[in-house]
């Protein structure tokens, strides 16, 4: 069985929510990472927390004029 990296993932899915797209996250740790890169890096995105799972919505940026 290969074990993936959590971190490994973790990257690939926050390259995922800067090109726009929405990411998921299934287990515990991974969500937490997520999180924690989402808040470092300052990213606009909405959680969308279940049981099961947790959903990385990315949120358009807001245009000031």
């Amino acid at each position: 069985m290969l074990i993936m990296n959590p971190r490994h993932i973790r990257d690939e899915k926050i390259a995922q929510l800067k090109e726009g797209r929405t990411a998921y996250a299934e287990s515990d740790e991974l969500i937490r990472l997520m999180k924690r890169s989402i808040e470092r890096d300052n990213l606009h995105v909405h959680y969308d927390q279940t049981n099961i799972g947790c959903w990385f919505i990315p949120l358009p940026e807001s245009k000031s004029s």
